[in-house]
């Protein structure tokens, strides 16, 4: 159990990270390969139909990555450094990293006896070494997450509204007491359910909301004087009702207009003002869209937000739908 103690400072610190961090995601989806034990994020269909196809042909583009992940251990904190990046900006920042700075990470992990002559290398700061991890990054992501990474925006930006839109309803209590079952809000203190147990006092910082994809468990990220963030498993998208709901009437003036007011992400009630129809109307209306992919919609206890799928915005804009990595 960590035990995050915030201040009234802290508080008001409170943020919202704007989309997720691609080196991150890579890692949490190493240590997915690796065998750690499921939660919330890895019973996505998308993640269950990724680790299919990874254990059926793609694992071999895994490559060294592998060494650098345990099932309990921290991760190296070049992977774990969430400053919602893009795979470009976090492959940036992994060459700029000293060297000695590399070793220090990796010096606080418990290797494999297997571990390969090239991880000993990185360990020990040495510069080739270093160009290979950002090729071996490169090569992971291209093959393995680039695919699935258009699906993890959409998701992460849906969570996000969910939270501002808690945020905004009920205050910073309501945004830390929803996070999900891992985590217990007492204030001033956030329980955050982690193997061991550790006291860190926030001392003004304030802290960093992460969605993430891949993470079975909440984890948390901090260095003497730096950010902390907090990174939780994304709220589960729901999921169709059957293909006798997705063979239903699809288009019509009302549902339209419902596509259409979901240009900005709306609870069910806000879908309702928008569009001057009954919240229970609204709702049915966007179990027609969800169920033919043109909605994603996410539940976080009794807050249910609606949004739109890269399908669906290619619907409105009249154009096929773009299929862009974010590197």
């Amino acid at each position: 159990m960590i035990r995050l103690h915030f201040t009234e400072t802290d508080l008001r610190r409170v943020t919202l990270a704007p989309a997720p961090d691609a080196l991150l995601e890579i890692g949490l989806s190493l240590r997915r390969l690796r065998g750690a034990p499921g939660g919330t994020g890895w019973s996505r269909p998308a993640v269950l139909e990724w680790n299919r196809e990874m254990a059926t042909g793609r694992g071999a583009r895994v490559g060294r990555l592998l060494d650098l992940v345990s099932c309990d251990a921290a991760m190296p904190a070049f992977l774990c450094q969430p400053d919602a990046g893009d795979f470009a900006a976090g492959i940036e920042r992994v060459r700029r990293t000293p060297g000695a700075e590399l070793a220090v990470d990796l010096s606080h992990l418990t290797p494999s006896r297997e571990v390969s002559g090239w991880y000993r290398e990185l360990a020990d700061g040495g510069a080739a070494a270093q160009r290979t991890l950002v090729s071996e990054l490169d090569d992971y992501f291209t093959a393995s997450m680039e695919p699935l990474w258009p699906r993890i925006r959409s998701a992460a930006t849906a969570d996000r509204a969910l939270r501002a839109e808690t945020l905004m309803r009920g205050g910073v209590d309501a945004l830390l007491a929803t996070l999900g079952v891992a985590c217990r809000w007492e204030p001033p203190t956030l329980h955050v359910g982690t193997a061991g147990t550790h006291d860190i006092p926030l001392c003004g910082r304030g802290l960093t909301l992460v969605p993430s994809y891949f993470a079975s468990a909440p984890v948390v990220g901090y260095r003497p004087g730096g950010t902390v963030a907090l990174v939780y498993p994304m709220a589960p998208e729901e999921r169709p009702d059957g293909a006798s709901a997705v063979l239903g009437p699809l288009l019509g003036r009302t549902r339209a207009a419902v596509l259409a007011a979901l240009r900005r992400p709306a609870t069910t009630t806000a879908l309702a003002e928008r569009t001057g129809v009954s919240p229970a109307s609204a709702s049915q209306h966007a179990a027609v869209l969800r169920n033919a992919g043109l909605v994603s919609t996410i539940r976080t206890g009794s807050a249910v937000l609606h949004t739109l799928t890269p399908l669906g915005e290619a619907l409105l804009r009249g154009g096929p739908a773009r299929h862009g990595s974010g590197r």
